[in-house]
């Protein structure tokens, strides 16, 4: 059994002794089940914080994952900087429409009072409610809060266009260097205000890129490994980096940043992605969320969890975000696969 949830992610995050794996999602969590269970869906709860809180709630208190994630999008810091967002659908997540900065940075400077712009402050506000609701002083138990943001890489190809950032790679690398400076500073500045408001640890979904292998080696070894450092050097607390895709081959690179783990997407193998980081980091994922978890059976999400455990894998998650239509039986399925893959051992 788990004595105490927060204190056992906490530890798997740090490579200390735990008494069970943690199973949890660091992607987004919302579903049309839980939306409908709870009364707060989509679009409302992006905007609105006491259902943003509810919805993530739900995650643990209904699908029984052992911590609450949230919010469900990676779009607030580019609405925070210009970028028009379509705010999306029950089963639709919000969208960037527009690049404000795709000339490059020559009017790019991080807005005053950058915390009060868009849906920040909603997001800031549900932090607070989540924390009196997750921190065990009601009679329930500590629950760990995963608050999800948007990464630099993210917040630049937003304010970009993706391809005008990869012919910058090659042709204006000073162009990108100037957006990463000031991308990682506001992903500085508001990650560490959501540890200021009662986040446990932060999950960062960036470089979607990275694992599309389109960028150079060289790139993320030059350009954006140094930002990284910096920002898990001036943040406040633990960073889980998320990669989408096949980042194989970038991990040993990304392992040397200071993230406290890593999440990965199903096309990594857990044994090389462990002999990639090499224990600078932590390793969580990685069971498909489409395949599996959202067309597949509980035993077959059973089946593949229990494959990532006995592979190595220090948090038990999804590969990458739940789709909104994804089996309220099947998110059950992954913390009792968890259970039953330690009753098997004994």
């Amino acid at each position: 059994m788990v004595k105490n949830l927060r204190k056992n992610f906490l530890n798997a995050l740090q490579g200390r002794p735990v008494d069970r794996v943690p199973v949890c999602s660091v992607t987004q969590t919302g579903t049309v089940e839980l939306m409908d269970l709870t009364g707060a869906a989509w679009p409302i709860a992006h905007s609105d914080p006491e259902k943003m809180a509810a919805l993530a709630l739900a995650g643990h208190e209904i699908a029984g994952l052992e911590a609450v994630r949230y919010p469900y999008c990676l779009t607030m810091l580019a609405e925070a900087m210009g970028c028009n967002v379509r705010m999306g659908t029950k089963d639709i997540q919000p969208s960037v429409l527009s690049h404000p900065f795709s000339e490059g940075p020559e009017k790019l400077e991080v807005p005053e009072a950058l915390l009060e712009k868009g849906r920040i402050p909603t997001a800031l506000k549900a932090t607070e409610i989540l924390a009196t609701r997750t921190e065990g002083k009601t009679g329930k138990e500590e629950i760990p809060l995963i608050a999800g943001m948007e990464g630099p890489l993210t917040v630049l190809i937003h304010l970009t266009e993706v391809k005008n950032y990869l012919i910058w790679t090659i042709r204006k690398p000073d162009y990108v260097n100037a957006f990463m400076e000031t991308c990682t500073e506001i992903c500085i500045e508001y990650a560490n205000s959501l540890f200021d408001h009662g986040a446990d640890a932060l999950s960062m979904p960036d470089g979607g890129i990275v694992g599309s292998r389109m960028m150079p080696p060289s790139v993320l070894e030059n350009t954006v490994k140094p930002f990284y450092k910096r920002l898990c050097k001036k943040t406040n607390g633990p960073v889980i980096l998320h990669i989408c895709g096949d980042a194989g081959d970038s991990l040993k690179t990304l392992s040397e940043c200071g993230f406290e783990a890593i999440s990965t997407e199903e096309k990594v193998s857990i044994k090389a992605a462990k002999e990639a980081i090499g224990g600078r980091t932590r390793l969580i994922g990685n069971v498909s969320p489409s395949r599996t978890l959202l067309f597949g059976t509980p035993d077959a999400v059973k089946e593949e969890a229990k494959q990532c455990l006995s592979a190595g894998v220090d948090i038990l998650a999804p590969g990458c975000g739940i789709a909104p239509r994804t089996p309220l039986a099947n998110m059950r399925a992954l913390v009792e696969a968890r259970d039953e893959w330690y009753e098997e051992k004994e």
